[in-house]
């Protein structure tokens, strides 16, 4: 089994990004700032969401950091496990669906 590297985000790294590209970076963070603040959804809540998104997205730094996220926000062990077991299976739930794609297509045979 072949196992992807990651590198690990340094300040460093963090920092040659915004040197190539400032604006969009200073908007990105803008943006992220704006979609977590409290708004209809509480900050628990939205953190969660993110965690179930990170793990259907399968972005390692995406998982560590809203899982962390999720924490400092209030939530438990249970409702972050409760929440990947959400993403799993909406994630098997779509191969599920498109299953009527292939009996479509074997409609033929």
């Amino acid at each position: 089994m072949t196992h992807l590297s990651f590198p690990k985000p340094t300040r460093e790294m963090a920092e040659r990004r915004h040197a190539l590209a400032p604006e969009p970076d200073d908007t990105f963070k803008a943006f992220s700032k704006a979609v977590f603040a409290e708004g209809a959804l509480d900050g628990r809540t939205k953190q969660l969401i993110a965690v179930a998104a990170a793990h259907v997205t399968q972005c390692p730094w995406c998982i560590e950091g809203r899982v962390k996220a999720a924490r400092r926000a209030g939530a438990t062990k249970e409702q972050i496990m409760e929440t990947i077991w959400i993403a799993a299976e909406m994630r098997a739930g779509v191969a599920y669906a498109h299953s009527l794609k292939a009996l479509e297509l074997m409609e033929d045979d």
